[in-house]
């Protein structure tokens, strides 16, 4: 019989089950091992969490046997779990988002095989105005990690000349990304990425070619391409913590400015097994990003 358990968490019961069933085989890695994983790090994750329509990544026989966004909440799911409704513009009607404000809410959705976590820039007060502007650092496949860093350092010497600040994660594949918090309520989506646009264009012009501009698919290629298309309404990027639906189950992991500063690891260092004992070791170095805000200077 698949191993259940019963977890009593924020005041809900939430039965867990197939608990055994290896969702990461290569590693072995298993269900149980992704419920224990959410479970552990809900006090570091649910604070990006908190407030913001969800797009899940499911994988309900583990990730060699295929995965699929899901935006809508389940009919199936439980009264208590939270949602906001959305109109689409390819839909005629409203579409419930799920939204996740405790930890029986994050580990009921990791128990239906929720494995990947990706959150709104704005919140389900206010689906309009963004809270943060999102830099993807997206290198092309003949580009190595430290040049990702080394982009990275760049931007934020020109995020700093404009007297805004970035805080640093790895996406959980190769790049990175800059989370660039924002006066809440002040910008639509279309202004928040007009504006990454229009900075992406001067990387790109001051960077000496280690920062391009995204064409076609920019996953090809030499240099680092800065991800503006992020930033938009109903777009969505891995949350920070997130596990990802890779080879290895790498984690979405928040950085400090040091060690991008310093280099010498790889994102997938930073895994299902890794994280954990890194926030202990060294708490969350993005939660002094949720104290500020920034208004954007004209380009």
């Amino acid at each position: 019989m698949a191993r259940r358990e019963v977890w009593k968490l924020a005041g809900q019961t939430v039965e867990v089950k197939n608990l055994d069933k290896v969702f990461w085989p290569a590693q072995g890695y298993t269900k149980g091992d992704l419920l224990r994983y959410y479970r552990e790090v809900a006090p570091v994750l649910l604070p990006y969490l908190r407030g913001r329509p969800l797009t899940l990544v499911m994988c309900p026989d583990g990730i060699a046997a295929g995965c699929y966004y899901r935006r809508k909440r389940p009919d199936y799911a439980p009264d208590w779990l939270p949602y906001v409704l959305y109109n689409p513009k390819t839909r005629t009607g409203r579409v419930p988002l799920v939204l996740v404000e405790n930890e029986a809410h994050l580990i009921w959705l990791a128990n239906q095989a929720a494995v990947e976590f990706h959150v709104w820039s704005s919140t389900a007060r206010d689906l309009a105005h963004p809270t943060w502007l999102v830099l993807d650092l997206d290198p092309g496949n003949a580009t190595g990690f430290e040049t990702v860093l080394e982009a990275a350092r760049f931007v934020r010497k020109e995020l700093e000349e404009l007297g805004l600040a970035g805080w640093p994660k790895t996406s959980g594949g190769r790049g990175l990304h800059l989370l660039v918090p924002l006066e809440p309520g002040r910008y639509t989506h279309a202004q928040a990425r007009a504006w990454a646009k229009a900075f992406a264009a001067r990387l790109a012009q001051r960077s000496g070619g280690l920062v391009r501009l995204p064409r076609g698919a920019t996953h090809r290629g030499e240099g680092v391409h800065v991800d503006y298309a992020q930033n938009g309404y109903g777009r969505n990027t891995a949350a920070p913590y997130s596990l990802r639906a890779k080879p290895g189950a790498p984690v979405s992991t928040p950085l400090g400015w040091d060690e991008v500063e310093t280099g010498g690891f790889e994102p997938a260092d930073f895994d299902l097994k890794a994280v954990p004992e890194r926030i202990r070791r060294q708490g969350d170095p993005l939660a002094s990003m949720r104290e500020a805000a920034f208004r954007l200077p004209e380009l």
